[in-house]
């Protein structure tokens, strides 16, 4: 095959050829019982069928080549971290929630539309994020473009969606500590610079899950119910 490309090409086209291991179908745990002599299979239709084309594209990146994938019909329909593309989906949803809500109750004038919001939080006074968990996502956040060559270099997609996994844990996990820590809060109501701040911030986390996701074919939903 590499003779034939090379052939057509001219020398100038390339063949790589990666072999990447089985795929376990589970459900619930259990091994779903297939058998090529009798032609009792389930094939890829039926499962995007079942759990949808999303979860199918991000679970299939979501190893190495040379790891066996357990693909756990249940798992992947989960609401929870255990499913790692809806954390991932989530992510992206919450923060439009953030935007929502800060609309709502600080910024009626923050534009829905994603050009206008980013260029109306360009002006942000963004050296008011000082807290270590603040700085640790912009960090994470600083590493995308890095991390997009490496993976492209190497030819590992599943990079990219470890990358927005962690992302998206961060991120969540920032919302948490939020819950009980009032000043960790995205919206603050008596501090308009902190939250316009915060909001960019917020942006930058929902830019990078929406391209990550659209490099690996899976949607980014701005709401989730």
């Amino acid at each position: 095959m590499q003779a034939a490309v090379k052939a057509t090409t001219s020398g100038k086209g390339a063949l790589d050829v990666k072999i990447v291991q089985l795929v376990k179908l589970l459900r619930n745990g259990e091994p779903v019982k297939m058998s090529k002599r009798s032609g009792d299979f389930v094939t890829l239709r039926e499962v995007v069928d079942e759990v949808g084309q999303d979860a199918v594209r991000f679970m299939m990146l979501y190893r190495k080549n040379d790891a066996v994938l357990d693909f756990d019909l249940a798992k992947v329909m989960e609401q929870s971290r255990d499913n790692p593309v809806f954390y991932v989906q989530y992510g992206h949803a919450r923060g439009h929630s953030i935007f929502r809500n800060a609309r709502a109750e600080v910024f009626p004038d923050l534009p829905d539309d994603t050009a206008k919001r980013i260029a109306w939080l360009s002006e942000s006074a963004v050296e008011r994020l000082s807290d270590p968990v603040e700085l640790d996502l912009l960090k994470r956040l600083a590493i995308y473009p890095r991390m997009l060559e490496a993976a492209a270099a190497a030819h590992e997609p599943h990079r990219i969606a470890f990358y927005l996994y962690d992302l998206a844990s961060e991120f969540h996990a920032l919302w948490t500590k939020g819950r009980d820590l009032p000043y960790l809060r995205f919206i603050i109501n008596n501090d308009a610079d902190l939250t316009k701040a915060r909001l960019a911030m917020v942006q930058g986390v929902v830019s990078v899950l929406a391209s990550g996701l659209a490099i690996l074919g899976v949607h980014a939903p701005d709401e989730m119910r």
